[in-house]
């Protein structure tokens, strides 16, 4: 099992209570987690790993969620996706493996983070089904 903190605020990782933790990923966000000992038993138990990733690289992993396959994750939740791409990179060979990511939280969590990561061909349809329809070529 892997988990991964955000490099703002990863007091696992580095062993430390973090005392103002910071990232974009607000449901992460904790300095001082209550299930510190259970996640940490549950990497040692599974021969795991808990790691880091930074505000970046959750934005990427986010944004390629979103435009790639179509789901509107929390930054959170894209921490997971985050962690498992820097695995690979890093030479982890996940060849004839199943990887499961848990995605629980969705963008509507957070909406600031969608209007500010976005690029600039985002459009305003009104929330009416004909409108939509229309914008997406269906009428």
């Amino acid at each position: 099992m892997m988990g991964f903190q955000a490099e703002g605020a990863a007091p696992i990782v580095r062993n430390t209570p973090i005392e103002v933790p910071e990232t974009v990923a607000s449901a992460i966000r904790i300095g001082n987690p209550a299930s510190w000992r259970q996640a940490v038993d549950a990497r040692d138990e599974s021969g795991g790993a808990i790691d880091m990733v930074s505000d970046a690289e959750i934005l990427e992993a986010y944004c390629l969620l979103a435009g790639r396959e179509g789901i509107f994750a929390e930054p959170a939740s894209a921490a997971p996706v985050a962690g498992l791409f820097k695995m690979v990179n890093s030479g982890v060979s996940l060849a004839d493996r199943v990887v499961v990511c848990v995605i629980t939280g969705t963008g509507l969590k957070d909406p600031t983070t969608a209007t500010e990561v976005v690029s600039d061909n985002t459009v305003n349809v009104p929330p009416d089904l004909a409108a939509i329809e229309e914008e997406l070529g269906y009428r």
